[in-house]
């Protein structure tokens, strides 16, 4: 990689790379990227662990230049120039996979083939169906707390809650969705446990192809072995593995983030009565401002090229700054939040290698109906603790919290679940 240009006279210090870590990511993130980009424009240089240099794309109408442009800013990990680098216990390995056949890595025709397999075995779930599974674990959950009078909403039911539903549409039995939370979890942090969360969930997703193999049923997984594009197991396999690891863990942080949000703005108080519309609204508002999903590796530079007036090494890698290019203030120049029908933010990426419509829709049930059926069940919900003392996992990848303690009135369990 090249290194950053000198700085403009009259600045004593060159900004060097900052480092893809560190608590700031999640107490002041809106202000770290602003930082960055004061000190280095639209795209930044980082550096992962083990100093691992990349960069991050900071600007909103250079990620859509990114995105829009799958051959110079090709998917295909083989090409980066820093695989010489990379340990075999290298923590973020789940994350930056080399020769994974997974669609997250296949580009051209094949993908467009693999994004279709996907798109039609989750848009051939019944959304009545769908609706009715995410009804029934929340009330499932919420009566294992709800006669106690306070909880933690993330570690009790947002950290759950889409991983149960996601089990089910895709094949597995009623009990594996417990088990698949914290395997995902682990893989997603990028931390000591990361490569065990990953092989955990591999063998789960090998053992239910497996099992569809000697009973097919109207389910996710069985309609992907069915495809008539001929993929092998192993790619269902690690397919399934992007699509847990993709819908839970984000739907799970939507959840977490709009609530906090309605917990503690005066603007959503209606919601905590029953208001739908501002559920719509918070989840919308997240999006643009608290979106779970962060920083997206990743694109490597087929070739030498320039982007936001940096000169790319062909191998490059370059990180999507998603919350950073929500943010942009050459795009969001009055500064002012975000809610209603504005759906232009970068949440769920862009281009061909964007998440497929039928996931965002499957997420967004998933999140709304958790929200709504906890609100129904708990109208006087109301934060355990003061709003500043709520924390953020350390991830640079996921924002999410680590807890939401609330408090309600103890009411019991529904039952019959």
């Amino acid at each position: 990689m090249t290194q950053p240009p000198a700085p403009p006279a009259g600045c004593p210090v060159p900004h060097g790379p900052a480092p893809l870590s560190g608590p700031r990511f999640q107490t002041e993130p809106t202000r770290l990227y602003r930082e960055m980009r004061r000190d280095h424009g639209a795209v930044a240089p980082v550096v992962l662990d083990g100093d691992v240099p990349a960069w991050l794309v900071l600007g909103y109408r250079e990620l859509h230049q990114l995105t829009n442009d799958p051959v110079l800013f090709s998917r295909d990990s083989d090409l980066w120039n820093q695989w010489d680098r990379i340990p075999d216990d290298w923590p973020l390995l789940p994350m930056i996979g080399r020769k994974q056949p997974s669609i997250l890595y296949t580009v051209g025709p094949r993908h467009t083939e693999r994004a279709a397999m996907i798109s039609n075995a989750l848009e051939a779930v019944d959304p009545f169906a769908l609706k009715r599974y995410a009804e029934d674990f929340a009330d499932t959950l919420i009566d294992r707390f709800c006669s106690k009078g306070g909880t933690d909403i993330i570690a009790d039911y947002a950290m759950l809650l889409p991983a149960l539903v996601l089990a089910k549409i895709y094949g597995f039995g009623s009990d594996t969705g417990f088990a698949l939370v914290g395997s995902i979890n682990d893989m997603i942090d990028g931390r000591e446990r990361a490569l065990a969360g990953q092989q955990h969930l591999a063998s789960s997703m090998i053992q239910l192809l497996v099992d569809k193999h000697a009973e097919p049923a109207d389910d996710v997984a069985t309609r992907m072995l069915a495809d008539p594009g001929g993929f092998t197991d192993e790619e269902i396999v690690q397919d399934l593995m992007v699509m847990m690891a993709a819908g839970h863990q984000p739907t799970a942080d939507w959840m977490g983030n709009s609530l906090r949000l309605m917990l503690t703005d005066d603007r959503f108080a209606a919601s905590l009565s029953g208001g739908r519309h501002s559920v719509a609204e918070a989840m919308n508002e997240v999006l643009w401002e608290d979106t779970p999903t962060q920083n997206v590796a990743g694109r490597w530079a087929s070739r030498d090229t320039h982007l936001g007036g940096r000169h790319i090494q062909a191998g490059d890698l370059l990180l999507l700054g998603i919350a950073a290019a929500n943010g942009d203030p050459q795009v969001r120049t009055d500064g002012s939040s975000l809610t209603g029908g504005n759906n232009a933010f970068l949440s769920f990426g862009h281009g061909e290698h964007r998440c497929p419509f039928p996931a965002q829709e499957t997420a967004e049930v998933i999140a709304r109906t958790g929200i709504e059926v906890l609100l129904d069940r708990l109208p006087d919900l109301d934060l355990a603790v003061p709003a500043e003392d709520l924390t953020r996992r350390p991830s640079p990848w996921l924002r999410g919290l680590t807890e939401l303690p609330v408090t309600f009135t103890p009411t019991p369990a529904l039952g019959g679940h």
